[in-house]
């Protein structure tokens, strides 16, 4: 079963998008601050993270080179988020995202999505 971190300050949308996941089969698991996200990665078999980049503690351009830090094999990562705009997909994409979505997010856009990054994995 391929695994999701939800990385989001909104518990609510946190909540929401595991269960939704989970019915589609995929394992999830959230953090709701950014401090976490290198340690539970380094604990945690991950495939793909969704990662908002509006996180008060930790900017979601730092996780991002965060997660490219890790040692060994690294999630996918992808964007959603708020705030988009040009400027800010084409960092993403730069540092590494897999995809860049905006919310509010169309959830059979972000199950497409997800599986076309793991099959780029797989």
């Amino acid at each position: 079963m391929e695994s999701i971190l939800i990385v989001d300050d909104d518990i609510n949308l946190c909540n929401i998008l595991s269960e939704e996941l989970g019915a589609n089969g995929y394992e999830t698991r959230y953090l709701t601050d950014g401090e976490n996200v290198a340690g539970f990665l380094n604990d945690n078999k991950t495939d793909v993270v969704l990662l908002d980049l509006k996180i008060p503690d930790k900017d979601g351009f730092n996780i991002q080179r965060d997660i490219n830090s890790q040692p060994g094999i690294k999630p996918k990562v992808i964007i959603l988020t708020a705030h988009s705009d040009i400027k800010t997909a084409i960092k993403s994409a730069r540092l590494g995202a897999s995809d860049f979505l905006c919310k509010p997010y169309d959830f059979n856009e972000l199950l497409i999505s997800i599986r076309k990054v793991l099959q780029k994995v797989n």
